[in-house]
């Protein structure tokens, strides 16, 4: 399996309540499966495109958002454990070189960052495993700056 996109779903994920299944549970089978990634992209996106505090994120995406919907739906249903629809479709995610044309620096960073947790909030993702998700795109938005300073 990719590095790229199972790099955080680790060991000490919490494991199945059978003693006969123990295989770990994904994040992604802990958040609900696709239909709750696709739940979180929606509200994600929506945030972004009706909060003015995310009208300068908003503003590097493309006028109609649903292929950066799809884009992001596919891509983080592989990043959790689940089916690799992004793979599948365009191959190795290479995320930081496919962002590498957009400016990316503290303020884009902590902006997405903000309206993730907001989303995350809003489709009621529990606790533990919001933190943890949170903690895992910290890492990622952090890895993908392209630009010194804001």
């Amino acid at each position: 399996m990719q590095a790229a996109t199972r790099h955080w779903a680790s060991s000490t994920w919490p494991r199945r309540s059978s003693v006969s299944e123990a295989a770990p549970i994904s994040p992604f089978e802990a958040l609900g499966g696709e239909g709750a990634v696709r739940g979180l992209v929606d509200a994600f996106y929506d945030l972004m495109d009706l909060e003015p505090q995310y009208a300068h994120l908003r503003a590097l995406h493309p006028t109609d958002l649903d292929g950066s919907r799809d884009k992001l739906f596919w891509f983080l249903c592989g990043w959790l454990g689940g089916p690799d629809h992004y793979i599948e479709r365009f191959g190795h995610p290479r995320l930081r070189a496919r962002h590498l044309p957009f400016p990316i620096g503290i303020r884009e960073r902590d902006d997405w960052l903000a309206c993730m947790g907001e989303a995350m909030v809003a489709v009621a993702v529990p606790d533990p495993l919001r933190v943890r998700l949170a903690e895992s795109f910290a890492g990622t938005a952090d890895w993908m700056r392209n630009r010194a300073g804001a």
